[in-house]
Parts: structure tokens; C-alpha cells; sequence
């Protein structure tokens, strides 16, 4: 095999699904069929939900930095300010939702920093890569570029776009409706003569004119145009079309539009793919399903798809999971995919607001297969829900999570499983050696340069054999520090009774599962929560019996 994993596709959905693949040593090949990243401002919403997923994935700095909050909408008529449009219902940050309110990010920003990630982390994108073949069998997947170039690989991922070209080829249709028959412009402009600490509002005139909208983009000079136009006309999308359409339908002078920086015309449609697997082959993001851009879910959507399936490849190609594993990822996220695409639609008709249900902190898997919940009396939190952030004994959940590893939280005294304390504070849960089978005592060294995910070095503390990663993402240089960045140096327990667990896999990489104890914090109640890579609780229970079989499926325990 050339690769184990071909992604076909570099947009929000590729990019993520190869920095995910990346920091778990999956062998990945990023193929993007134009010369260069996609260069419009489009999806450029970034929910709560997924805000923590680039919290785990170390791009969170990097894209609040990139961004800003959507400003609040002034309605314009006859060019007077006549009123505030709030967009958002708003919500107060908490403990548990420390990220409260969506962030507006270009996305042409959002995947050159994703992009820096991935290469951050050692991979990369081979553009001009169109693939216009593929074949599969039981043993791996072979496309074939426009160039005539092969490339086989153990799995492949469609991330290719509503249009997508994998799909095609599979021959795996989409349902679905036109969500407004209206076509629409949308653009990035420069443009004078208006504030930039408002979303300018235009609604349609008497005279047949549709509605029109100027965003201010934050974090860069441009402002995202968008203009509904009657059925059957098709938009221009040329500077003196987009100038001629703002003169129209507002107060201002064509030759305000400065520069068109990018442009294109759709028809808002909702649609999702039939099956999100065929084979080795699986769709993501908007190859799987096409969303109207109101309410700002399809990126957000697509990027839990990559982070759902990463995971799940990196147990079966790394850590001897059972490939069955990798059937669960559409059993998962088809229904979530069909349940938000219900939700943009709504909100695109004015039937729904923007709000809680948009910021998609709700979203879980309490009827997944790899959900199991054994408490007969379950508190506020259930297996599949979303883990929320917390603090125990002055750590930080979230920083806890943080890294490609599975976390045990042992709350209000529930008693983990049993095994002996590995040297360092590490226990082991199931059976399986602590971190990898690392030392985390004495001055055991890395053989082979081992790296922490994330590219770290392993040095000192830990002993790491090939290309075992030490836990989560924290530097172990000197001072071997868990994730989180709590110190486990000179076999001291690491902040907040933060114990790690684990076992090295046949092909060199970690799995790790952390231990956390303390009291509960109160989204969360008494007992044991396992909680999955992706941050969603996979089981839940008073005692451990069941635990270690559970893990056994994922290529951990036993």
C-alpha cells in the first residue's frame, strides 16, 4: 500500500480528518484536485461544538485569533438605519460550554490554519490530484489521478464537496429538496462608505428587487456579500455585475465595491447521501450532505464527521480494533447529518431561530452500537451525550481530554478498575500497561526519537519503544508532562490525581486511556464516565463490571 488512509478532498473536512489521522501515526495522503486551497470566505461559522473539536485538535488559538464575534444586523431602508437585527439567540458561557457563541472565521482562514496544522504535525497536501478512477477489493482501495498516477491505500474518505467525484463513482445517489427556488449570489467584497461593526441589512424593495446583506469578515478587510434574485435569473459574477446589484438595492455608488476578491452563485438545496460507506470507502462532509448556508451547520457538521471517523480508523489501523468498528461511523453520523440538515432548512425558511439547536453542543449518540450505559439509575449525564468541561480538583476536563487518548473519570468516589500503580502515578485499567508501556520512572530514554502527538519529543521521563507516542499532546522533555500540562516528573502524580493508562499496539503506537478522580462536577453526578477521542461519554456505569470488555473492542484492555 502507498498510504493507509486516501483522502480525497482539502477542505475543512480533509484538512481535519488529516490532522486527526496525523497525530495518531496513520499514514495519510491529503489529495486536492485544484492548485491551491479554496479561496471564498463561505462556511464561515464555527460553532461552539466544533470550536471544541479545534480545541482538541491544538487550532482553537490560532482560529479565535483569525476571527471575530458576528456583529449585530442593522436593517436598512431608503438609506436610513431604521433598526437592530439580532441574529443569535444569546448565551452566556458556563463551566460546562465554556464557548457560548459561534465565531465568524472565513473559510479560506479556517483551512490555511488547518492546513499549518497538518503539516505542523508532518503531513501535507499534494494538490492537483484529481482522481477520476477507483476500485476497490477486500484488502485495500486503488485511484487513479488525471494524470495517470495510482496511488492504493487500505481505506479511502470522500471530502470532495456537494459535487463530489468519489461519490459519483461509487454510484451512491443523494435525496433530497431545493430549500428555495430563489438563486443567490454570494461574495467577497471590498467595499467603502460602510462601518464594519454591523451586518448590513437590505431588504427587498418594492420594485422586485431581492434581499441583499454585507458582513463584515472579521479578522481580514473584506466584507461577505449576499443577494437572493428572482427565480430563473442568473446572478453575474463579475465586479461590474456585483457592483451593478449593490447599486440597486442600496444607498450606495457602484464604485464603492472596491475589488472582487472571489464570487459564486447557488440554489439552496438540502440533500444527504443514501449510504456514507461503500466498502473501504467512505463520504464526509458535503459529499455525504449538502446543507442551505443559513444557520451556519455545514461546515460544523462535516468537521464532526472527519472527527468522528479519525478515531475510529486510527483503533482499527493502529490499535488492532475490529474493522466492524469503522460500521458504526454511519450508523452515527447519517441520522445526526439528516437531524441538522432538518435544522438549516427550518432556519433558512424562518421557522427557527438561531440558537441553542445551532450551536450543536446538544448532538450525541445515546443510541449508537458503541453506546452502553449500565446504570440502572443514570444521572443528568448519559452515555453518548456530549462530555461536558468541568473542573476536578483543579484541572481542567477539557485539558484532560485534550489529545488523541480515551479518559476515565472516576467522580464522587467511584472506584476504577483495579491493577497495580505503575511507577509515576500511571494505573493500569483493564489489564493494559501504563502509557504505552512507558517507564515513568527512573531516566528511561525514547529509542527511535518517539514523539507525544503533536510532535513533541518523548525525552527522559518516558520510555517509548519505535513510534510510540507519550499521552495526549504534552511535551515530555525533561519533565514528562500528561496532558492537560500536569506534571508527572520524578514519579510524582500528575495535577488533579490524573492517572494514565494504556497499551502499546502491534505496530508500534500508544492507545492511552487517562484516569480522573475526584468530586463530580455538577453536569456530570457520581459514578464512572469513559469518555470517547471524540469527547462523547461511550460508557457510563456505578461499578466497572463490563469496562474492560468494552474496551477490548477498540483494541484497549483485555
Amino acid at each position: 500500500m502507498d498510504t493507509d488512509v486516501l483522502v480525497v478532498g482539502a477542505g475543512p473536512t480533509g484538512l481535519t480528518l488529516g490532522i486527526d489521522l496525523a497525530r495518531r501515526g496513520v499514514a495519510a495522503l491529503v489529495a486536492e484536485r485544484a492548485q491551491a486551497l479554496f479561496p471564498g470566505s463561505r462556511g464561515k461559522g464555527i460553532q461552539p461544538r466544533t470550536m471544541e473539536v479545534f480545541d482538541d485538535l491544538g487550532v482553537l488559538g490560532a482560529i479565535r485569533a483569525a476571527g471575530g464575534p458576528y456583529p449585530v444586523g442593522m436593517v436598512w431602508q431608503d438609506g436610513r438605519r431604521v433598526g437592530e437585527h439580532r441574529m443569535f439567540d444569546p448565551a452566556e458561557p458556563s463551566e460546562d460550554a465554556p464557548y457560548n457563541e459561534p465565531l465568524m472565521v472565513p473559510q479560506w482562514r479556517t483551512q490555511e490554519i488547518l492546513r499549518a496544522r497538518l503539516e505542523e504535525l508532518g503531513g501535507s497536501v499534494a494538490f492537483g490530484r484529481e482522481v477520476v478512477g477507483l476500485t476497490q477489493d477486500g484488502g485495500g482501495v486503488r485511484a487513479e489521478f488525471a494524470s495517470g498516477e495510482m496511488v492504493t491505500a487500505r481505506y479511502a474518505v470522500a471530502a470532495d464537496g456537494g459535487r463530489s467525484t468519489v461519490r459519483r463513482l461509487l454510484g451512491i445517489g443523494m435525496t433530497g429538496e431545493t430549500v428555495d427556488p430563489s438563486p443567490a449570489l454570494v461574495a467577497d467584497v471590498r467595499i467603502s462608505g460602510l462601518d464594519r461593526d454591523n451586518w448590513h441589512l437590505f431588504p427587498p424593495g418594492g420594485d422586485g428587487d431581492g434581499y441583499l446583506a454585507l458582513c463584515p469578515l472579521a479578522g481580514t478587510e473584506d466584507f461577505q456579500l449576499v443577494a437572493r434574485f428572482p427565480d430563473g435569473t442568473a446572478p453575474e459574477l463579475s465586479l461590474e455585475g456585483v457592483r451593478k446589484v449593490v447599486a440597486a438595492r442600496t444607498h450606495l455608488a457602484p464604485e464603492a465595491v472596491t475589488e472582487l476578491r472571489w464570487a459564486s452563485d447557488f440554489r439552496p438545496r438540502a440533500a444527504l447521501a443514501d449510504r456514507f460507506r461503500s466498502g473501504r470507502v467512505f463520504l464526509a462532509g458535503d459529499a455525504a450532505h449538502v446543507h442551505s448556508p443559513a444557520g451556519g451547520q455545514g461546515l460544523n457538521t462535516s468537521v464532526q464527521d472527519a472527527y468522528n471517523l479519525g478515531w475510529k480508523l486510527g483503533a482499527v489501523l493502529r490499535d488492532g480494533a475490529d474493522p466492524a468498528l469503522l460500521d458504526s461511523y454511519e450508523e452515527e453520523r447519517r441520522p445526526v447529518a439528516a437531524d441538522v440538515l432538518g435544522l438549516s432548512t427550518r432556519v433558512h425558511r424562518g421557522e427557527t431561530r438561531r440558537g441553542d439547536a445551532t450551536r450543536q453542543l446538544g448532538l450525541g449518540y445515546r443510541h449508537s452500537p458503541l453506546t452502553h450505559e449500565t446504570r440502572p439509575e443514570p444521572g443528568p449525564l448519559r452515555a453518548g451525550d456530549r462530555a461536558p468541561d468541568g473542573t476536578v480538583n483543579g484541572t481542567r476536563l477539557f485539558d484532560t481530554f485534550r489529545g488523541p487518548h480515551w479518559t476515565l473519570l472516576a467522580l464522587e468516589g467511584a472506584q476504577a478498575p483495579g491493577g497495580a500503580e505503575e511507577p509515576g502515578g500511571a494505573q493500569a485499567v483493564g489489564g493494559a500497561q501504563a502509557v504505552g508501556g512507558a517507564q515513568a520512572a527512573g531516566e528511561a530514554q525514547a529509542p527511535g526519537g518517539a514523539q507525544a502527538a503533536g510532535g513533541a519529543q518523548a525525552v527522559g521521563e518516558a520510555q517509548a519503544a519505535g513510534e510510540a507516542h507519550a499521552a495526549g499532546e504534552a511535551q515530555a522533555a525533561g519533565e514528562a508532562q500528561a496532558p492537560g500540562g500536569a506534571q508527572a516528573a520524578g514519579g510524582a502524580h500528575a495535577a488533579g490525581e490524573t492517572h494514565a493508562a494504556g497499551e502499546a499496539s502491534a505496530s508500534g503506537g500508544a492507545v492511552v486511556v487517562r484516569v480522573v478522580r475526584g468530586p463530580a462536577p455538577r453536569v456530570y453526578g457520581p459514578g464512572l464516565y469513559l469518555v470517547r477521542p471524540d469527547g462523547y461519554v461511550g460508557w457510563a456505569g456505578d461499578s466497572t463490571a463490563g469496562l474492560p470488555a468494552y474496551l477490548a473492542r477498540f483494541g484497549q484492555g483485555g
